[in-house]
């Protein structure tokens, strides 16, 4: 069997879950509008510029988790997953999936976005395995805290690497599909890189690397 890995955000759906959670918060009126909503943009333009204080980003995004019980974040996670998440998920996105999942290959997907948001859209997708960042859980609340590495950039690499010597795994015939410029240290250590719907940057390097760039848009 082989290891084949799946980014999440606008590669397996159509825009980023990240975001859209902090949209949602605004939307609800959960957050200060103006103030999150600004800070929301700003991070995500880090991101997508590769140039995201992922501490620093962490340190906002899971405050909000920190200042409420997990009964009520799971409902409004629900609520988010209805409305924001289950409209973009891309049917080539699914048949992609089950077509590695029909050769018997080990699924996974790898994300930057937090356990808490993520993990309930990964399993829309049925994928048996995730690595997330994750936010520190203590006695049933969130503490505001991370745990582990964070799933971003390298910390993929460090995070794989690790999950690899848990599972008795190998990156022997991996597989890889991801649209961001972010993920080219895992994407260069995979056998068969996959550029989906890439950015600029990404788009770039793989043309430079003869790497497929497909769409599942």
């Amino acid at each position: 069997m082989s290891l084949t890995i799946f980014d999440l955000d606008n590669t397996l759906i159509g825009d980023d879950s990240d975001h859209l959670w902090g949209q949602f918060l605004v939307e609800q009126k959960l957050v200060d509008s103006a103030e999150y909503g600004a800070m929301n943009t700003k991070f995500y333009e880090d991101y997508c510029q590769g140039q995201l204080d992922i501490d620093e980003y962490l340190q906002f995004a899971l405050t909000f988790l920190a200042d409420h019980s997990l009964e009520q974040l799971t409902t409004w996670r629900s609520q988010f997953v209805q409305q924001k998440i289950q409209p973009i998920v891309l049917p080539a996105a699914i048949e992609l999936v089950e077509s590695h999942r029909s050769k018997n290959d080990t699924l996974i997907v790898i994300t930057a976005t937090n356990r808490f948001v993520t993990e309930p859209i990964v399993s829309l997708f049925d994928i048996p395995h995730m690595l997330a960042t994750d936010p520190e859980l203590i006695d049933g609340k969130y503490t505001g805290a991370y745990v582990g590495d964070p799933c971003y950039q390298e910390g993929k690499v460090s995070r794989l690497h690790a999950w690899l010597k848990e599972n008795n795994e190998s990156l022997e015939d991996s597989s890889f599909y991801s649209d961001s410029h972010n993920d080219i240290p895992l994407l260069e250590r995979v056998t068969y890189p996959y550029a989906v719907d890439p950015d600029e940057k990404l788009r770039k390097h793989a043309l430079l690397n003869n790497w497929p760039i497909l769409s599942l848009r």
